[in-house]
């Protein structure tokens, strides 16, 4: 695509973690380096109270009244696409509510990217380390299940309120999270503030690599020598760290590809026939060499479906992969050499 794609990201974690200090240091951050951010806060009630917060001159849509990820469903593409086109942002932040499933919402923004000029870059989730410490050790249940999901599905993890924990303590929230997500770069943090380098950085990688939601060091390369409480008195464990290592570990994430032709489609279906057990989701709209009608195809549960369409506007060729840990280079290696069969084939049947 010739055009920029604007990114996404999702901020994720449960009621009163710090999402929205987060999401108001952020747009702070990328406002004075001369970007241009804009926002998507989903809230439960109908009166949206965070957005209070941000500043009037941000552009933001606002979904009340339900949750992204089940009564608002479908109103997140609609909101992208107003965003885009109206304010033409550099990157949108989806501030979700503190209920929301992100794995939702990765599915709605991934959606919304086949059509819209959009790209989902990571999942960022505010962790209250006390609440989680709490719960591990009592009651457990829905919210510590609902906090388990959320922090399985990051890319970069901040463990806040972590001045409010004893050092013992704070290792063994450390040790639940690291266990549920070993992939994420993990962060200890008070009142959410960290070096913002790191959200762009996951913009950075993404630029090096076929990627999408991914791009991630190895959780012990951050924090390994201390448990110290506020990130930004530690620029080591930051900015300088996080450039020294640029090996990129792929955890829950999404591929995309841009099709610069039609392809056969027998041979697309054997492809994604094969795809890895790791993908467990795919979707795009695709041309074939060998029909004259255009497809929406979908791939859930190693089933897939597909269902001629006629897009409104120019939609190009492209396909999504969403998964756990699944090598990107793998399938685009792949849909790289079906592209190329398809030409060998078009040119010997001439």
């Amino acid at each position: 695509m010739s055009q920029k794609r604007v990114a996404v990201y999702i901020l994720s974690g449960f009621l009163g973690s710090g999402k929205t200090t987060l999401l108001t240091k952020a747009i702070d951050y990328f406002t004075e380096a001369g970007r241009k951010p804009a926002v998507i806060m989903n809230e439960i009630g109908e009166v949206n109270l965070d957005g209070q917060l941000v500043a009037s001159e941000v552009p933001m849509s606002e979904l009340l009244g339900g949750c992204i990820c089940c009564s608002s469903r479908g109103d997140l593409g609609l909101a992208l696409k107003d965003l885009v086109t109206d304010e033409q942002p550099n990157l949108i932040f989806i501030e979700s509510t503190g209920i929301a499933n992100p794995m939702e919402i990765i599915d709605e923004v991934t959606d919304a990217s086949l059509l819209l000029p959009v790209e989902l870059k990571a999942v960022i989730t505010v962790v209250d380390a006390p609440q989680l410490l709490e719960l591990s050790r009592t009651s457990r249940g829905k919210t510590y299940r609902l906090m388990q999901e959320q922090i399985r599905c990051a890319n970069l993890l901040l463990l806040n309120k972590t001045d409010l924990l004893q050092t013992e303590a704070l290792q063994e929230v450390d040790a639940l999270v690291r266990d549920w997500n070993s992939y994420a770069s993990v962060h200890y943090t008070v009142f959410s503030q960290i070096d913002m380098t790191l959200i762009e950085n996951l913009d950075a990688e993404d630029e090096r690599q076929p990627s999408a939601v991914g791009g991630h060091e190895e959780a012990h390369q951050e924090h390994e020598h201390g448990h110290d409480a506020d990130d930004e008195h530690h620029p080591g464990h930051g900015r300088e760290e996080h450039h020294e290592h640029h090996h990129s570990h792929s955890h829950v994430m999404a591929y995309t590809h841009f099709f610069e032709q039609a392809v056969d489609s027998h041979a697309f279906e054997e492809f994604v026939s094969k795809l890895p057990q790791e993908v467990y989701r795919a979707k795009g709209i695709l041309s074939f060499s060998d029909t004259s009608s255009r497809f929406l195809f979908q791939y859930a549960y190693r089933e897939m479906d597909f269902v001629k369409i006629t897009p409104k506007g120019v939609v190009p060729d492209v396909a999504v992969f969403i998964g756990e840990n699944f090598s990107k280079d793998v399938v685009r290696t792949a849909l790289l050499k079906l592209e190329a069969e398809t030409t060998v084939n078009a040119v010997s049947a001439e």
